[in-house]
């Protein structure tokens, strides 16, 4: 069901409850990645512009449960008063008297940042009586935090049983277009690209991609479990051996359902994850005191062939230790075909939007999607708390 949009409200004289992702990484006190603070300044200058005030609430790291300095979203602040322009105090609490107060002083047009959610354990808890605490601060509810959607905390779930409507903010709205174009109604063939390093941590999500695509592109490290599954002896390389079976029975149920699976034909390999270089060998000829650590260099030509007919691409996860310069060149390969390609592509992962990133293709991908896990559950097929609790369209 279609979910009704900040576009759709009339905020003029509101105050309007923003939950947004703010958790940029710190460095000294300060924001070093301004990316998730840029991503939701939009949503803020539509309200604004709208002639709304905004409360503004996002949660800041794992303070687990307790007031952290360490924590708090006073940098955030900061830097949110450089992007958009315009003061961005910050509350000394995210619910109390001072802090109802200061939120009902609000006029159209300025803006307060609570204190981060989690400093509270009700926050993680979605306990009802937190919720109802931070409704009492506005007037509507605005969710543009995607990233955190899949979490049924207070101020994602709970809240809108006290505040409504619940609307999704503009970075939501993006992100719900673009993830469900790939699962509604993907212009096809459809491919999903999947590297990181277990079976196990996406199982479920190649077990419901089987349903919906027609070339399922595995790399990484859970590769060497499939190739463990037919047969070939892989060295050092990572494998779950309690996974091998299941991965057997994927490759089955893809052949059966008429799905293609592409494998590599060839690794990089080396001692280990921390060695400065590397050599590539067929998947047939790995030492058994080597173990793989990116694609090789048949195996980028033959994944790029896979998804040279595609029309929608969906990737998540790194084809390699991508974090080491000498195991990189499988992604960023991969992350150049992907862009040079005429599919819409979506993805997603903190090590695939870096390798569009150092390839210098993030312009021409698709939909890069600021979410990690909602991401995943999402293309799972699960139903995520966050957007579950939106109102629905007219």
């Amino acid at each position: 069901m279609p979910k009704l949009t900040i576009e759709q409200l009339d905020l003029a004289g509101k105050r309007v409850f923003v939950r947004a992702d703010l958790n940029a990484p710190l460095d000294g006190g300060v924001v070093s990645d301004e990316t998730r603070l840029r991503a939701v300044v939009p949503t803020l200058q539509h309200a604004l512009k709208a002639g709304a005030a905004i409360v503004l609430a996002s949660h800041l790291g794992r303070p687990k449960g307790r007031a952290a300095p360490e924590y708090s979203l006073r940098p955030v602040a900061e830097r949110l008063t450089a992007l958009l322009g315009q003061p961005v105090p910050l509350a000394p609490d995210c619910v109390g008297p001072e802090t109802l107060e200061r939120a009902r002083a609000l006029e159209p047009g300025e803006l307060l940042l609570l204190e981060t959610l989690r400093f509270h354990p009700e926050e993680e808890a979605n306990d009802d009586g937190f919720a109802r605490d931070l409704g009492a601060l506005a007037d509507c509810y605005v969710n543009d935090a995607f990233a955190a959607a899949h979490r049924a905390h207070a101020s994602i779930a709970a809240i809108t049983r006290h505040l409504q409507p619940a609307a999704a903010g503009l970075l939501m709205q993006r992100e719900l277009e673009a993830l469900g174009r790939i699962l509604e109604s993907p212009e096809r063939p459809l491919a999903a690209v999947l590297g990181g390093a277990k079976v196990s941590d996406k199982l479920v999500l190649v077990e419901h991609l089987l349903e919906q695509v027609d070339s399922l592109v595995i790399g990484g490290g859970m590769a060497f479990t499939f190739l463990r599954a037919l047969g070939h002896d892989t060295g050092r390389s990572l494998v779950e051996p309690e996974r091998v079976e299941t991965a057997r029975r994927v490759l089955e149920t893809g052949r059966r359902r008429g799905v293609l699976v592409v494998l590599p034909v060839d690794a990089i390999v080396a001692a280990g994850p921390d060695s400065s270089s590397g050599r590539p060998v067929g998947v047939r000829e790995i030492p058994g005191d080597q173990m793989g650590l990116d694609i090789g260099p048949l195996t980028i030509e033959r994944f790029r062939r896979a998804l040279a007919s595609a029309r929608t691409i969906v990737w998540n996860g790194p084809m390699g230790v991508f974090e080491n310069p000498a195991f990189a060149e499988g992604t960023l390969a991969l992350a150049r075909a992907v862009a040079d390609g005429p599919a819409f592509s979506v993805l997603g992962g903190g090590d695939t939007i870096a390798a569009v990133q150092r390839a210098g293709v993030a312009e021409r991908i698709g939909y890069i999607s600021t979410a990690g896990g909602a991401f995943l559950e999402f293309l799972e097929g699960r139903k995520l708390p966050g957007v579950e609790a939106l109102t629905d369209a007219p």
